[in-house]
């Protein structure tokens, strides 16, 4: 079982006046913009010294893990979160690319090849890298975790980061993209670690709620850049409890569900 990082809800007399500036301006003036894939440089484990409460102090450039202001996971009844209608937020132009399948040790990730599309988000566009998924949830809901949560990150020309995120619970209806991947994963749990799946269409991705969460984060492993910007649907959505489990048991996590 992970080792969570909700951070509480911590919100400097700056970040309160500045929010909606960096919102529109947030960049990672050319730092790292993507999670390190390498898990075997950290991890999850409680009292590891690779743990979370000390990835900060494993590499100078991950010192935002430590001292950063804005740092994600957090619990979403926070203050500095907003709560945004969908008219006002996100305009999607996704389309089918060829893609890989990754396990990454701490969650399974889909990596789109080619140009799998993008979300225009107050005149910046956003081009869609990958999505992978959490279990349990990172984000919390008034204290409330959930069954999976999914993140779709994209990556703006100036190196702006956006991800676009949706809660599960478990349900009788199956999440319909993960079904189409439920054969791959298979083979990630047999021990295969990277996996071409050719053609995936984003858009069978289910984040198109009425509501959404708005704030301004960070990455949630190494190197825990800040200055994301977090849009996570408010609509929570079911998944089958065999899909869970494939998607824990693909990264060695026998967790309860």
């Amino acid at each position: 079982m992970k080792l969570s990082r909700v951070k509480r809800c911590i919100v400097p007399t700056l970040v309160m006046l500045f929010s909606m500036v960096l919102l529109d301006s947030a960049s990672t003036r050319g730092e790292e913009v993507e999670e390190i894939e390498d898990e075997r440089e950290f991890d999850y484990m409680r009292g590891s010294e690779k743990g979370p409460s000390h990835w900060g102090e494993l590499k100078k450039e991950w010192s935002a893990c430590k001292h950063g202001h804005m740092q994600s996971p957090i619990d979403l009844s926070c203050a500095r979160v907003q709560i945004i209608p969908r008219c006002q937020l996100l305009f999607t132009d996704y389309f089918s690319s060829n893609a890989t399948i990754i396990n990454r040790g701490h969650d399974i990730a889909v990596y789109w090849k080619g140009d799998a599309g993008s979300i225009q988000i107050n005149g910046t566009e956003f081009f869609l890298k990958q999505c992978h998924w959490h279990s349990p949830s990172e984000h919390s809901i008034n204290g409330r975790k959930y069954d999976l949560e999914m993140h779709m990150v994209h990556v703006s020309m100036e190196n702006k980061i956006l991800v676009v995120g949706a809660f599960y619970k478990i349900g009788h209806r199956p999440d319909r993209f993960l079904s189409q991947l439920e054969k791959d994963i298979e083979h990630l749990v047999e021990g295969e670690v990277e996996r071409e799946i050719g053609e995936k269409n984003p858009f069978g991705i289910q984040t198109r709620g009425n509501m959404y969460y708005r704030y301004l984060g960070s990455l949630t492993t190494p190197p825990c850049t800040e200055g994301v910007i977090w849009n996570i649907d408010r609509k929570i959505r079911t998944v089958s409890e065999a899909q869970v489990r494939l998607l824990r048991d693909a990264v060695h996590d026998c967790g309860d569900i």
